[in-house]
């Protein structure tokens, strides 16, 4: 019987949402691995509205974290206060700006970031049952908040981001693109993916093996 995992995004597009190519390469690869997967996003404004052509804001224009999400998840798609821990045997977050600026404000506070209240209530449910969760990019950044004083986590090499990552009370571990962090205490598995990947091909390599190690735990 394959696991049951639920994929929590943050929009649609790298600059205010969801990275696109780490949700599709994580979501593939779950279906790969037979796994029953369900989307979830907050249904929240988004931070604001990047044009990704440009990388400008948007000024004047709003879009809903749900809303856009449903695009990455075919429209198959709930609200994250949905989420209960009893449905799934683990869950996944890719990254993209909307980890750091829609499910949390990691982005504009650093280390004094606050997280999305359901997304809190549902990381930490699934880890009082021993459920593991896979944090991608910058997602990991919420790894203080969301597992306490002690997780260990990595966003690859970048020192001022680490710095903030262990503000928080994580510990940072230096990562290779094709390489994940494993903290087997916390069931946390995290991975650089495009903080430091230069193509869709070394971001693949280490997102692969991140929902290999996350669904081996389940």
């Amino acid at each position: 019987m394959g696991k049951r995992v639920a994929v929590v995004l943050s929009g649609c597009g790298v600059y205010d949402g969801s990275e696109i190519y780490e949700s599709v390469i994580s979501l593939l690869r779950l279906d790969q691995a037979g796994a029953t997967v369900q989307c979830f996003a907050p249904d929240i404004s988004q931070l604001h509205v990047i044009n990704h052509a440009t990388g400008d804001v948007v000024e004047g224009e709003t879009r809903n974290v749900l809303v856009e999400a449903a695009r990455l998840a075919r429209g198959n798609i709930k609200e994250l206060g949905e989420a209960a821990e009893a449905d799934f045997d683990a869950v996944i977050l890719p990254g993209g700006f909307g980890a750091a600026k829609n499910l949390s404000d990691f982005a504009l506070k650093g280390a004094h970031l606050s997280v999305n209240p359901s997304l809190v209530a549902f990381i930490q449910a699934m880890h009082k049952v021993g459920k593991p969760v896979g944090l991608i990019c910058i997602a990991p950044a919420m790894t203080g908040v969301l597992f306490g004083a002690g997780a260990v986590c990595t966003i690859g090499n970048d020192q001022g981001t680490a710095a903030a990552i262990e503000a928080t009370g994580a510990i940072h571990q230096n990562c290779a693109v094709d390489e994940v962090c494993i903290d087997q205490a916390n069931k946390l598995v995290t991975t650089p993916a495009y903080m430091l990947a230069g193509s869709i091909s070394e971001a693949a390599n280490g997102i692969n093996k991140l929902v290999d190690a996350v669904l081996a735990m389940a």
